[in-house]
């Protein structure tokens, strides 16, 4: 699939290197389609890397799309140098007249914070808000979709007795669901968080449907009937080296971490760690392209 940037995005070029079709607003010019219109909060502290790897995922089909990324007015962003944000993001005030066919709200290392102490929740709740009127679907990711889940229908999270950090076996509860459509039984995605949203509480909450669920992770995917708030606990969009850079920073920072689970081929932190859930990440995001932006978005935003 084409996807559709600013030509001077760091991570296309490194798209492009992997052989994926990248083309920027020059050749988009001249062809006469509309694309998908798809905007990132990018709510990641070193935000070039989840460009990346939210680029490769949308990436697995053959409609086009128009990757924007919005930031926030009420936060400051210290990892991500200020010229990269000024270029290639917008604020929500920038972009809250346009209408998206698709949103992802990202995670946030902001998880053991409670909710309304985060220095953008005010913001935030605006903008989730603002998506049931001006965006198709809205998909939410780790703690992106634990804040879903507490502004749209208050469940909240908990602590976690140990950050669950690894790579975990979920099984597909409702294979009818286009979602989760082509998915094996069981199928690895990795986790990276201290909280989690009770699985009782989602399977009790009436205007949701639980599509996968874990024993050790928990419920990893479930969304509204609808389509139109889609939530992933997890991280399928991590690259290979991902949870390794995560235990190796905070290892570093002598933090207590344990050795990611079910990463690395016996155990071992030296060897290169397993990537197993590359083909079931391009399936989810593809089928929510397909069929939850694609399919129901009209023609004319």
């Amino acid at each position: 699939m084409p996807i559709k940037v600013q030509s001077d995005l760091p991570a296309k070029e490194i798209l492009e290197n992997e052989n994926i079709f990248v083309m920027d607003e020059y050749r988009a010019l001249h062809q006469n389609i509309r694309a998908l219109q798809i905007c990132i909060l990018n709510l990641m502290p070193v935000k070039q890397d989840t460009e990346l790897q939210l680029t490769r995922v949308l990436s697995n089909t053959p409609l086009q799309i128009d990757v924007s990324f919005m930031k926030m007015n009420s936060h400051v962003s210290l990892n991500t140098p200020i010229q990269h944000l000024n270029r290639f993001y917008n604020t929500f005030d920038e972009l809250k007249k346009k209408k998206f066919d698709g949103l992802i709200i990202t995670g946030a290392p902001v998880e053991q914070i409670p909710f309304e102490k985060v220095d953008y929740w005010r913001e935030l709740k605006e903008i989730m808000e603002w998506t049931k009127t001006h965006v198709t679907s809205t998909l939410h990711i780790c703690w992106g979709a634990q804040a879903g889940l507490y502004y749209h229908f208050g469940l909240e999270k908990i602590l976690l007795p140990e950050k669950l950090f690894g790579v975990y076996k979920h099984k597909v509860m409702n294979r009818k669901i286009p979602l989760v459509r082509g998915f094996d039984d069981y199928f690895m995605i990795p986790h990276s968080r201290h909280t989690a949203v009770r699985a009782e509480d989602i399977h009790n909450c009436k205007e949701l449907m639980v599509l996968a669920e874990s024993e050790e992770a928990g419920v990893l995917l479930c969304m509204t009937k609808e389509g139109r708030q889609i939530f992933v606990m997890g991280h399928p969009e991590y690259d290979r080296y991902t949870l390794h850079n995560e235990y190796i920073r905070d290892k570093s920072k002598g933090l207590p971490i344990q050795l990611p689970f079910n990463y690395y081929p016996g155990d071992d932190d030296t060897k290169k760690p397993d990537l197993q859930w590359r083909s079931h990440s391009n399936n989810l995001y593809s089928n929510w392209l397909n069929y939850y932006v694609y399919q129901v978005t009209p023609y004319e935003l």
